[in-house]
């Protein structure tokens, strides 16, 4: 093969690439804000007796919210870092989604805060929800990052445990880091 059909093939294999770098976008991107939105809400929960709903809903809302918009400067960063450009066209579009993706954690979360800031549930059992939203979130996570791995049904179950078990330590990390 020539140099010419190599380079060619090479493409073409990044081309096939892109879907599947796409969709880690999207699960690195909901891994991240779901993190940082149970932390958030963990925070918030342990210290309620000091806040209202107005503020739980304002400080989950931006806390995502940044981590978001960190995360799409991240990957605008490393596409021009590897393209030598910026991001336009659909490419700009794919990480506009990825980031929008990230703020689809908040729509259950925030309306639970919401019915507590309505007085229709007390804030400590909105804030509860939210926690086991985000923690299902995670937990559906997981299994779709090891649903379909070329691995037996033991190692899905250990990589699954492996994750929700770092989940728990990068938590604790969180949450001792807002608690002070």
């Amino acid at each position: 093969m020539t140099e010419a059909g190599g380079a060619h093939q090479a493409e073409s294999d990044d081309i096939a690439d892109v879907p599947k770098t796409v969709a880690v976008m999207f699960l690195k991107e909901r891994v991240y804000a779901t993190f940082t939105g149970l932390a958030i809400v963990l925070v918030v929960y342990t210290s309620t007796g000091h806040h209202s709903a107005a503020y739980a809903f304002e400080i989950l809302l931006l806390g995502v919210f940044a981590v978001v918009l960190a995360g799409f400067a991240s990957d605008g960063i490393a596409h021009l870092a590897v393209h030598r450009t910026f991001p336009h066209g659909e490419d700009l579009r794919t990480l506009l989604r990825v980031a929008a993706s990230g703020l689809g954690t908040l729509l259950l979360p925030l309306g639970m805060i919401t019915l507590a800031w309505l007085d229709v549930l007390k804030l400590q059992t909105a804030l509860l929800i939210a926690g086991y939203i985000y923690i299902g979130t995670l937990g559906l996570i997981g299994w779709l990052a090891v649903r379909r791995a070329d691995i037996t049904w033991w190692q899905k179950l250990a990589a699954l445990i492996t994750l929700v078990l770092i989940g728990l330590v990068v938590l604790s990390i969180q949450v001792l880091a807002h608690s002070h």
